[in-house]
């Protein structure tokens, strides 16, 4: 079975070509090594239907397949509550209850309780970035101001910062970025340069600081559902109205802002898998490492770059999705087994 991943790799170096050409050759990172660059990292990789972390399982339904991520310890404590068992929650019995239930009702429960589970073949929203100028003005050197964590938005950031944007990243500091607790070579990679600045939201002197930060920036990032940044005093349309790019990275859209996902079950339900035709029935592995992430900050970077370089006015609400960033990469080109 070959590993070639034609179609995502594509898609991923003509986003970083065209980043390149508007930035004015100061962004030179080629896409498709990005899409496996944690993995050149860690030395972790795909084991057929478990992710590179282990953190998400590829499994049967009674009519198909789903894709599992329980990444955190409250994930685990919440698949008794899926299965409507009384046992502790383990990989198992996830597995075990999956069998018998349709794909699609594991799915909906599973955003009911704030859990990560696709199911493989759902349709994706269109992802609509903003068309490139005929003739680009340059970047400059905007304010970035990126509340996000993990992998998408803050690649999204890097790149920028490579654009020449001052990028000053956020975090709370009861919630730090939890990749944080991963590889600190890649944490590294992803904030190298960019200033960083710690808030306490809940007090009032948290809240005016953000709101500070906010009013400063010409570009905000962030993968929040919209209730956490009500939460913190944060309105995206009052920004925008302002003058601000806003960027709202999220697994499936703002339209579906109360669902959750991560960047191996949103690629996988996405159809962004890889086939064993030679196994009856065929079989599904997964693709790189949380390949939905670098395939988003790709994106996410190429929407902010474009509408800059326009010369038009400014602000906008971005809403890049990372189901959507995935589907544009099948739709790309096929992948091979």
């Amino acid at each position: 079975m070959s590993t070639a991943v034609t179609g995502p790799e594509r898609q991923a170096r003509r986003w970083s070509d065209e980043l390149e050409h508007l930035s004015g050759g100061l962004v030179r990172v080629d896409g498709a090594s990005l899409l496996h660059e944690r993995m050149a990292l860690t030395g972790a990789v795909p084991q057929g239907t478990v992710s590179a972390g282990g953190a998400c399982h590829l499994m049967r339904a009674a009519d198909g397949w789903i894709a599992a991520s329980l990444p955190r310890t409250s994930d685990y404590e919440l698949v008794p509550a899926l299965t409507e068992a009384g046992a502790g929650g383990s990989w198992l019995a996830l597995h075990e209850w999956a069998a018998s239930r349709r794909a699609v009702d594991i799915a909906e429960r599973a955003r009911l309780l704030g859990m990560a589970i696709s199911r493989l073949g759902e349709s994706q929203p269109a992802l609509a970035l903003p068309p490139p100028a005929a003739w680009p003005v340059p970047f400059g050197n905007p304010l970035v101001v990126d509340f996000s964590a993990l992998w998408a938005g803050p690649l999204c950031a890097r790149l920028l910062g490579l654009a020449g944007a001052r990028v000053i990243k956020v975090e709370s500091r009861d919630r730090p970025d939890g990749a944080r607790r991963g590889n600190a070579a890649f944490y590294e990679r992803l904030h190298a340069g960019h200033e960083e600045v710690v808030v306490e939201p809940g007090t009032a002197d948290g809240g005016a600081r953000l709101r500070e930060l906010v009013e400063s920036a010409d570009i905000v990032i962030e993968a929040s559902r919209p209730r956490a940044l009500a939460g913190w005093g944060l309105d995206a349309d009052e920004a925008v109205a302002a003058g601000t790019i806003w960027v709202s990275i999220t697994a499936y859209g703002r339209a579906q802002g109360d669902r959750i996902g991560f960047g191996d079950d949103v690629a996988a339900g996405a159809g962004l898998v890889e086939w064993d035709a030679g196994s009856t029935p065929p079989q599904p592995s997964f693709v790189g490492d949380a390949i939905a992430d670098p395939l988003t900050g790709l994106a996410a970077a190429v929407a902010v770059v474009r509408l800059v370089t326009s010369g038009a006015r400014k602000r906008r609400l971005l809403d890049v999705s990372m189901a959507s960033a995935a589907a544009c990469a099948i739709a790309a080109g096929n992948i091979q087994s």
